[in-house]
């Protein structure tokens, strides 16, 4: 029984990391977590399937560092990047230097190459309500030293990047202190008054719906943002060739009319994509339906439960036996008591980060946080539940003769086994909602809803993600019930 169910467990792990390299006419395309990096994606992806390959999104990505390290790391093919982010977060240039320059730089030392600019510049700006900002007289950045107490509302990356808020604020002498916010909210923030100023893509779709006023960079502080394909230099020469369909094909204006029908229509990323490049005639018409919604819904539902149970069944093969040796060998338990708990306070976005170095992006990285983070409860409650079985049911089972490990079989762990249940069950539980935030590092699941709406401010579609995994966690519950009903005696379920 052990044996198949390690069997199980290593066929779980391995089983979607060979099925991702099993052709090599299959491509994987990342787009960040905004409305554009969507967009776009699907418009490589598009263009990609167009030209005869077969195509995996791993849209959602949590910003710059997780789409470029899983760039580097063989996890992505291709992703929408833009030149002022490769040169001043990627390549650390102070200056602005001249786009084949830039392309020989990321060449001589990534290794990597990007493609002709698409035809946007989509530089960073700070937005204000026209109204008020021409009630105060602000029409341009460094008029903003005049207005030390108005409200900051920016996007966390922003914040901390080379070419956001923390330079611009030197460059421009600044002396605000923003709030960090979700860049998908924080519109609807500045539309309710509850900030003032917010970080903005001049490309959004909510600039002219929400009649804002982009304020002059009148100092030159930030770079061109050419949208451009960053990819592999091993591509093949036919997917370079099909990603050059893209170069100057889209306008400013045309971007933001993209943006906005995302926004402020109701229609899918991948329609816009496609009706968009369909209509230049960059790829053929296709009449393709998109999933049903019932369809997707379940899909990455089973992604979500296949992530939860095989994360699960990793720590129950660890934590179990490990609180078995503890309980053994109680000199160790503190220090690992101590180790594992380290885990469980690390917050669970930040554990996911920590996961991209060592393991890239995807699927992996995300079962090795959920694992790390269902450890502790299981780890704790073995070891308590061995810790409480009753010392004269000891010495009875040592005087009738039973060696310590027949006493750990028959009667220890038995009456643990309540105890031990109800760590597995708090464990899964915890995995159910910690693994929403999967959907950051590109492992898939309800996550992908709940961020997607985020980046849209779209209520339905995070109800999307959130709902099925709630009930998911119901569910699971359920189902460990009745497994305490049918393996744990009555009178050891009172205890519980």
């Amino acid at each position: 029984m052990r044996k198949t169910g390690y069997s199980l467990l290593l066929w779980l792990l391995f089983q979607p990391l060979l099925s991702q390299g099993q052709s090599g006419d299959r491509i994987t395309v990342g787009a960040k977590h905004f409305n554009e990096g969507y967009i776009l994606g699907e418009m490589i992806g598009l263009v990609l399937e167009d030209a005869g390959f077969t195509v995996d999104r791993k849209f959602n990505l949590g910003g710059t560092a997780v789409t470029f390290e899983g760039l580097i790391n063989d996890a992505l093919d291709v992703y929408p990047e833009y030149t002022g982010t490769i040169s001043t977060q990627i390549l650390h240039l102070e200056d602005t230097i001249p786009l084949e320059r830039l392309r020989d730089l990321v060449e001589q030392k990534l290794g990597l190459e990007i493609s002709r600019p698409y035809g946007f510049n989509n530089t960073y700006a700070l937005l204000m309500k026209r109204s008020k900002a021409e009630a105060l007289g602000i029409s341009k950045i460094s008029d903003l030293i005049q207005h030390p107490t108005i409200r900051l509302g920016l996007s966390h990356e922003f914040i901390n990047r080379r070419d956001g808020w923390k330079n611009l604020a030197k460059f421009y002498g600044l002396p605000h202190v923003p709030r960090g916010l979700e860049h998908g909210l924080a519109y609807q923030a500045i539309v309710k008054d509850n900030i003032d100023l917010i970080d903005a893509y001049s490309t959004d779709g909510e600039i002219s719906r929400y009649d804002l006023l982009l304020l002059g960079d009148d100092r030159n502080f930030f770079p061109d943002y050419q949208a451009v394909s960053f990819y592999q230099a091993d591509l093949p020469e036919e997917a370079k060739k099909a990603l050059g369909k893209l170069s100057a094909a889209i306008s400013a204006e045309e971007m933001q009319q993209l943006n906005a029908a995302a926004l402020f229509e109701q229609k899918s990323h991948a329609d816009i994509a496609k009706k968009f490049l369909a209509g230049k005639g960059i790829i053929a018409a296709s009449t393709s339906t998109a999933p049903s919604i019932g369809g997707e819904i379940l899909a990455k539902t089973l992604d979500h439960l296949k992530l939860t149970l095989l994360s699960l069944l990793a720590a129950i093969f660890i934590a179990v036996p490990l609180g078995i040796v503890i309980y053994r060998h109680q000199r160790f338990s503190t220090g690992i008591l101590y180790l594992v708990g380290i885990m469980q306070t690390i917050p669970s976005i930040a554990l996911l980060a920590l996961m991209i170095p060592l393991f890239g992006i995807g699927f992996l990285p995300a079962i090795v946080a959920l694992f790390l983070y269902a450890l502790l409860p299981i780890l704790r409650n073995t070891v308590v539940g061995l810790y409480t079985v009753d010392p004269q049911l000891k010495k009875v089972a040592s005087a009738i003769g039973l060696n310590d490990w027949k006493q750990l079989a028959l009667i220890e762990l038995p009456l643990a086994a309540p105890a031990i249940l109800t760590g597995i069950r708090t464990a899964a539980v915890i995995n159910v909602g910690t693994d929403t935030l999967a959907a950051f590092i590109g492992a898939g699941g309800l996550g992908e809803f709940i961020v997607t709406g985020l980046a849209l401010n779209d209520t339905d579609l995070i109800l999307r993600g959130a709902i099925p995994s709630a009930l998911l966690a119901i569910v699971i519950e359920l189902v460990f019930e009745g497994v305490e009903w049918w393996a744990i005696p009555k009178h050891l379920r009172q205890k519980i």
